[in-house]
């Protein structure tokens, strides 16, 4: 399975950074991009030093912005090689609470819709023809939060659900497959910050069947699969891992 061109975004840490080193182990060639220059660049040097100079590249990006995911889609197709796999995986709860007023309501749905639903959208859309015809695949980064909330970001993962069913419905007869995988809680992440309390990861722990947090690894190796060429029969799919927290649906 080597050899592929594979972009990761949100690349430089957790689950990005697992992502692309699942790829970059199988010898595959990786672009990742996000907000943080350094951060992007030590991921990426470290993939460099593990795997082969040529390994990784990286470039910056807000990626709701659509200016810099056009400078950033140039930066992508510079070399006319086209993309095999997309893994929009950028994102996270940009608006954890609000005060209840309708102003501080709109904008935790604006920016977790930017957050999520932009940097998922305009970085997929930019690169729709530049990948690999037949071949091609693409998967988003939803969450267990699609099914279950909270709010604003809940809705946002939602979007990406269905984004997910509509490009797999545009795209099939052109053998590209997009699927969604649908983390549950997952330890060793910036995700929640400082809200990542002992206390509070006990509690997402304590959801779960299998009693353990999820790790970044885990979710990776379900993005490679749908990624692989073995998987080439499965799109238009939400695959759930989550230690059974969620029962499947």
């Amino acid at each position: 399975m080597g050899g592929r061109r594979v972009v990761v975004s949100g690349g430089g840490t957790g689950i990005g950074l697992a992502t692309a080193e699942a790829f970059a182990a199988d010898g595959d060639r990786v672009v990742l991009l996000g907000r943080r220059g350094d951060v992007l660049r030590k991921a990426a040097d470290g993939l460099n030093e593990r795997y082969g100079q040529e390994t990784a590249s990286w470039r910056a990006a807000d990626l709701a912005d659509p200016e810099q995911v056009g400078a950033a889609q140039e930066f992508i197709i510079q070399d006319d090689t086209p993309v095999d796999v997309l893994v929009a995986n950028a994102g996270g709860n940009a608006a954890v609470s609000h005060d209840g007023s309708l102003a501080s309501v709109a904008d935790s749905y604006r920016r977790n819709f930017d957050a999520n639903v932009l940097t998922a959208v305009l970085l997929t859309e930019a690169l729709l023809p530049h990948l690999r015809r037949p071949g091609g695949r693409i998967v988003q980064l939803s969450s267990i939060a699609s099914l279950r909330g909270p709010g604003s970001y809940g809705g946002s993962k939602g979007w990406i659900n269905t984004y997910t069913y509509d490009l797999a419905q545009r795209l099939g007869s052109e053998g590209i497959t997009v699927n969604a995988v649908a983390p549950g809680f997952v330890g060793d992440t910036e995700f929640f910050g400082d809200r990542a309390t002992p206390e509070f990861v006990a509690t997402r722990v304590a959801q779960s069947l299998t009693g353990e947090a999820g790790r970044p690894e885990q979710i990776a190796a379900a993005i490679r699969y749908v990624a692989s060429p073995e998987a080439a029969y499965m799109t238009g799919q939400l695959l759930h891992i989550n230690g059974g927290a969620a029962l499947g649906r």
